[in-house]
Order: structure tokens, then C-alpha cells, then sequence
């Protein structure tokens, strides 16, 4: 039988950390497929109100809810709202995440912890309460029809090109990213039985509202030329990715890290060589 890919109606997608850059981009694209969003949100209020008002244009329900997901309660209250307002859960996001550039040398217990708890303790904890839901809406779809022999659901972890790449002052980032595409492994293969699927999405260089508060300086053709691709990559475009890994397209992809770069971790970080010409 073949599948829409874009094909989101009815799904029912939590996504964190919604309220802008990579997140948001990723839940107007999930409600511009058809699918019903609840995105999460810590500070950006205002972020997460613009992409609820854009899902609702195209038709879709959407709830911004707040919460801080250093705090493993405030993970489980988050998906218990999350499933609550949407009747259920098809797929989560785990993209609320910290992004720490220190030297090695001067980070402080604080900053360590504030970091591990949230890009990875925080998806683990939103992970296991959303597969309880999952369960219980594939149990629901399989009464309307026992044709469905799966639960069903997927899980989508942000990670990112650090996680496989060295840059200077990212220790403790690098490290909670790489964490997280161990556990995805690892949570594919753990909820095979329940047929719900993890895998990673690791963007590269994504044109966020930060890099202009970071980097004053910086442009859209100062990022073009970091990328191999020859163009800096886009929230939406991330979103476009996600929205596949939700789909049933992608139902046969489980424990896959997927490294969305533009060619950066495919090109070796090495000077341009001279041609040689034969003599």
C-alpha cells in the first residue's frame, strides 16, 4: 500500500522547547502536514503563542504549555498535559536542549548539571512518560481497527554535529550530545516489542534568532559559507525531517542517528589542496 510521506492527519505530536529556532520550526511544519500539536515551552512565551496561532491557521488544534524540564516532575506533568489536550500521543520531539560554549577548564558543577539535566535527563524522562501514552493510543486505534497489530508511536531525540564533531569549548555540550544518540540506540531496541521507534535527528548549522544575539556580526552569507552545501540551513527544513520521522513512512527506521548538515561531518576539516597538473 502506498504511503503519503507528508501524510501527519490526526497524528498526535508533542514537541519541547517549541517556543523558537529548531522547535518551532518543527511544530508549524508537523501542523502544516495535519498534525496536532502540543509544543512545550520554558521562557519564550511569545515564540510558542506565533506557532499555536500558525497551527490553528492550517486547521490543526495546538496548546503551548510551559515548563522547566531540569525538573524531572515538571517532564511528566508536561506529556500528562501534552496527552491530555491532544487525546493521546503518536510522537514525541525531544528538542528542548541548552546549547554551553565554556572552556574546558572553567566550567562550574552548575553549569555541568543545569546542562545534563536538560538535554539529557530531560529527554529521558519525557521519553518514558510518553511511551505510557503511546501504549495506551495504540491499544485505543487497534479496538477502532484490529487490523493495526502494533502499538505504534515514535520518538524523535535532537541531538547535533557535535556529538560527532570536535570544536573547542564544547565539552560539556558534546557530551550531553553524545549521550543522547547512546540512549536512542539503546530505546530503540528496548521498545522494539511495543513496535514504537527512537531515533536521532542531529542538525548542523541551523540559522536560529540566536545566532544574531550571540553574534551580532553575523549574516546570512557569513552562514551560507560555513556550510559545505553552500547555504545555512533553516528551522523549517529540520522540520521537514522531523515530520518524516513521525510519519509511517519512516516506520521501518528505528535506532538511526541521522546527521542533517549539509555535508559538515561528510568533509574532512582539511585546506583546500592545490590541483596537481601532469607535466
Amino acid at each position: 500500500m502506498a504511503i503519503n510521506f507528508c501524510n501527519l492527519v490526526d497524528k498526535l505530536v508533542l514537541v519541547t522547547g517549541g517556543g523558537t529556532g529548531i522547535g518551532q520550526g518543527i511544530a508549524m511544519a508537523l501542523g502544516e502536514m495535519g498534525a496536532d500539536v502540543a509544543l512545550h515551552y520554558s521562557r519564550s512565551a511569545e515564540g510558542a503563542a506565533e506557532a499555536v496561532a500558525h497551527i490553528r491557521e492550517q486547521g490543526r488544534r495546538a496548546i503551548a504549555i510551559q515548563g522547566n524540564l531540569e525538573v524531572v516532575e515538571e517532564c511528566l506533568r508536561v506529556v500528562d498535559e501534552a496527552a491530555e489536550f491532544l487525546g493521546g500521543l503518536d510522537g514525541l520531539v525531544n528538542n528542548a536542549g541548552i546549547t554551553t560554549t565554556i572552556d574546558f577548564l572553567d566550567v562550574s558543577e552548575e553549569q555541568f548539571n543545569r546542562s545534563y539535566n536538560l538535554n539529557i535527563r530531560g529527554q529521558f524522562f519525557c521519553s518514558q512518560q510518553a511511551v505510557r501514552h503511546m501504549v495506551e493510543r495504540g491499544r485505543a486505534l487497534q479496538r477502532v481497527d484490529p487490523g493495526l497489530h502494533w502499538a505504534g508511536g515514535s520518538i524523535v531525540n535532537i541531538s547535533s554535529v557535535h556529538a560527532a564533531l570536535g570544536s573547542p569549548g564544547h565539552s560539556v555540550y558534546a557530551g550531553t550530545k553524545g549521550a543522547i544518540n547512546a540512549f536512542t540506540r539503546e530505546l530503540a531496541i528496548e521498545l522494539l516489542p511495543l513496535h514504537i521507534r527512537a531515533n536521532v535527528l542531529a542538525p548542523g548549522t541551523i540559522e536560529v534568532p540566536s545566532y544574531w544575539r550571540k553574534s551580532p556580526g553575523y549574516t546570512r552569507e557569513a552562514g551560507n559559507k560555513i556550510v559545505p552545501w553552500g547555504r545555512v540551513g533553516l528551522p523549517e527544513d529540520v522540520g521537514y525531517l522531523a515530520a518524516y520521522l513521525i510519519s509511517d513512512g519512516s516506520e521501518f527506521m528505528t535506532g538511526s542517528v541521522l546527521y542533517f548538515d549539509g555535508g559538515l561531518t561528510a568533509k574532512m576539516a582539511l585546506p583546500e589542496q592545490p590541483s596537481q597538473s601532469e607535466g
